[in-house]
């Protein structure tokens, strides 16, 4: 049955903080089909502020939706409640967006229809979803492949370096003893490996820090590394609050990030970009967060070879023929932790890896 706009919109300002925290995008318009009323969500969804949407005209949201728009009068005049799928919603300077819309007249006290209430839902906010609950599961697959193997690895291991030591010892011959050492160095040297796919473990150490200098500390680290041509440049969002997390954990988990765009980029001049911007309602798997911290990887290299994208978080998978193929799932192991995720696009020229992190009050 049909609202009043009272009821549907929630003028007193208690229930409107309450709309601002749905993660619906709620928009309400006129009449003549011009916007009015839009909470945070709705925000978010378009791109724009309640200031520039206020006074909008349908149509230039929905450029190219002239049935929707029909649809909408039509619904207007029944006073009836409908939805329309995936219809194309235009964002400025920005790739427009595919989403669910539903329109409910609303009427006044006396039954006069006063208004429309729009819900808009993106279809790419439930496959970004379900792709993140993917990779969390992808997680758990590899830190427990990895863990096994390098338990199966480590124990012989021992031997075999502790059977060299002994056989060294009985050798009188300098250039023989040159054999047994190679075999301890490469023993040494498979257990370093292996140690690096168990990871850090035990509890997590909370503390509160800057994001941002968490990145200017890994930024010194691979601008001290990188070979000269390699541009790194930052752009920081000054309003971010402090994160409530592991600090070292996180440093490395970045740092085997920006290492990787580095070395993308620095067989020829590159760019590696650092940003960081918040999100509000933001869903993590399937965690709903009040606030998050995006932090964007960027470089303008060759890109993530199409053969391993949907496998990079495994481990032993790199696009690197001298790669160990544990930076990636590491990464993504030490921000699961705590809560995050690592996601990442990539075209040829343009490659975003980002780490989503929750943003807590308290340790």
């Amino acid at each position: 049955m049909p609202t009043t706009v009272e009821e549907r919109m929630f003028k007193e300002p208690e229930a409107s903080a309450v709309l601002n925290q749905l993660t619906t995008a709620v928009i309400q318009v006129d009449l003549q089909l011009r916007l009015v009323r839009a909470n945070s969500a709705a925000e978010n969804l378009a791109a724009m502020s309640v200031a520039k949407l206020r006074g909008l005209p349908l149509a230039k949201l929905f450029p190219q939706s002239d049935s929707f728009l029909r649809a909408i009068s039509a619904a207007a005049l029944s006073q009836r409640s409908f939805t329309e799928r995936d219809l194309w919603l235009a964002r400025p300077n920005q790739e427009m967006l595919r989403v669910d819309c539903t329109a409910s007249p609303c009427l006044n006290r006396q039954g006069a229809l006063q208004a429309l209430v729009l819900e808009l839902a993106s279809t790419e906010r439930q496959q970004r979803i379900q792709a993140e609950e993917n990779k969390l599961m992808q997680n758990q697959i590899s830190t427990a492949l990895m863990r096994g193997l390098a338990h199966e690895v480590k124990n012989p291991l021992g031997g075999i370096r502790g059977a060299a030591q002994l056989l060294q010892r009985e050798l009188t011959q300098e250039h023989h003893k040159e054999y047994t050492q190679i075999i301890i160095g490469e023993a040494d040297r498979l257990r370093t490996l292996v140690d690096r796919m168990l990871g850090p473990r035990g509890q997590l150490r909370p503390s509160t820090f800057s994001i941002h200098e968490v990145l200017e500390h890994v930024r010194q680290i691979v601008e001290i590394e990188a070979l000269p041509g390699v541009t790194i440049h930052r752009d920081y969002d000054p309003s971010l609050p402090d994160l409530v997390a592991d600090r070292d954990l996180l440093v490395q988990a970045v740092l085997n990030l920006a290492r990787n765009a580095v070395q993308s980029v620095q067989s020829r001049s590159g760019n590696l970009t650092l940003r960081t911007r918040a999100h509000r309602q933001f869903t993590i798997g399937t965690v709903l967060h009040r606030l998050v911290a995006r932090i964007e990887i960027i470089d303008d290299g060759p890109g993530v070879a199409a053969d391993i994208a949907e496998s990079i978080f495994f481990p032993m998978v790199s696009g690197r023929a001298e790669g160990s193929g544990l930076g990636l799932p590491i990464a993504q192991s030490l921000v699961n932790r705590q809560g995050g995720l690592i996601d990442f696009t990539s075209v040829p020229g343009h490659t975003v890896f980002f780490v989503w992190l929750p943003i807590r009050s308290s340790p």
